[in-house]
């Protein structure tokens, strides 16, 4: 296993909910030294300064500036959420004097089936109250506290014949004994504050298996969302270790991807493109030479590819059948789900034989539609090339994925590879890759 793997499956269990994550990568920011941006302040930007800036606690935007004038925009864009269970309000249901489990929903497209009999335990954030002032403060209750056990066979002999799951009836985690203390004087303890201090809350059941890495070579590795921290991960490593180029490079990591993005901090959202302008316009350039700087510019939207089931093969393309352990995933849809085209993919692989990274190809079956990334989502905001690529994994939108133990490096390679590169269109529409650093 390379190291980033052992980093990501670290960071994932100390990161349980896109709270958590954003904060992790914003304190990884501060000590490289990047300044914090507020959204609400004039932005003074410098050349040769690094900076990032964050929106609802869930999204950020880190970058950094040449000292000399800049050709572009080099993102690599990924996203802070997964599929989970989020906690409603007055969530305390109580059974028959007996028992008492939580009210939950569907966050995202999630595979229900995992989800019973494993530790489970809550994160997110709460909003605090002292006075008029409201702030956020991160909580973790960083034990086993939740469980959703299976009816037994006994009591329903179709169990293993397929049914649908019912997210209302089934998959509420028990709690505890009628009468235990409720689930906001147990969060407000973790706080460290009173219960009335809380006025509102975002919280989220999280998986409390700890990763794991096997296989006879120990050549795969799972653990609770892969997707699409593995890609947030390798795109901050390779943001942060990359050269000078003379474009700006931008790491971007949005949230509720996996509702589709239409939030405001989401990727179909103004987020990058109010970032973007914003750079431009404290610099010092107008409207037509920022927009002059675009078609200089590239994306990779950076979200988990499926890998070849060998369970299931006549799911997968009869040709691009990705595998784990075999690097990179260029991922290419016909009906647009995906935003690779042929100049976008060639791109790609010249940043790729740079990096030394091994790349594979995915489409999906034709029979079988895929879902979408942030690639095309955001081009409705941003228009610029961009290419799909992603880690090959099985199990997706699972709490508890698996990929290959070796390609989180092969994707900071290839993260690394385009912070340091710029883009150069040329009068008669060719495109040529810079790289100021050998």
């Amino acid at each position: 296993m390379d190291r980033y793997s052992r980093e990501l499956l670290r960071f994932i269990q100390e990161h349980p909910s896109v709270y958590h994550v954003v904060d992790g990568q914003r304190s990884r920011l501060l000590e490289a030294g990047y300044v914090p941006l507020p959204e609400s302040s004039l932005w003074h930007l410098q050349r040769g300064g690094r900076y990032f800036v964050t929106r609802n606690d869930s999204a950020i935007i880190a970058f950094r500036i040449p000292r000399n004038d800049f050709r572009g925009f080099m993102i690599m864009a990924s996203h802070s959420d997964s599929p989970v269970l989020k906690i409603k309000e007055n969530p305390e249901i109580r059974t028959e004097g007996k028992y008492t489990r939580l009210n939950v929903e569907l966050y995202g497209g999630a595979l229900l089936a995992p989800w019973f009999d494993r530790p489970l335990s809550v994160a997110g954030r709460v909003m605090l109250r002292s006075g008029s002032r409201i702030s956020t403060k991160l909580v973790n209750v960083a034990r086993d506290l939740l469980m959703i056990p299976s009816l037994a066979i006994h009591m329903d002999r179709s169990v293993n014949e397929g049914r649908a799951i019912k997210v209302q009836k089934e998959l509420l985690p028990l709690y505890g004994l009628d009468g235990d203390i409720s689930l906001k004087e147990l969060v407000s303890a973790e706080a460290d504050v009173p219960p009335e201090a809380v006025v509102g809350y975002d919280l989220f059941v999280y998986n409390r298996q700890a990763p794991s890495v096997w296989g006879a070579s120990g050549e795969f590795m799972s653990s609770p969302k892969l997707d699409d921290l593995q890609c947030a991960f390798s795109s901050l490593c390779g943001f942060l270790e990359s050269r000078e180029s003379d474009s700006i490079p931008v790491h971007a990591v949005f949230d509720n991807e996996e509702t589709g993005s239409m939030t405001k901090q989401g990727a179909a959202s103004p987020f990058l493109r109010d970032t973007l302008e914003r750079i431009a316009d404290s610099l010092g350039l107008s409207h037509q030479e920022y927009l002059s700087r675009l078609p200089q510019s590239f994306m990779l939207s950076a979200d988990n590819a499926h890998a070849f089931h060998p369970n299931y093969p006549e799911k997968c393309d009869p040709v691009n059948q990705p595998v784990m352990g075999g690097g990179v995933v260029l991922k290419h849809s016909g009906n647009q789900k995906y935003a690779t085209d042929a100049a976008s993919a060639a791109i790609v692989r010249l940043l790729a034989e740079k990096a030394g990274a091994r790349l594979q190809t995915f489409t999906n079956h034709a029979d079988i539609p895929g879902g979408s990334t942030l690639g095309n989502i955001s081009s409705q905001q941003l228009a610029l090339r961009t290419a799909d690529v992603g880690i090959a994994q099985l199990a997706m939108h699972s709490p508890y994925e698996t990929c290959g133990s070796s390609d989180t490096e092969e994707l900071v390679k290839l993260a690394g590879s385009l912070f340091s590169a710029s883009v150069c269109e040329q009068a008669d529409g060719s495109v040529e890759l810079l790289f100021l650093s050998a």
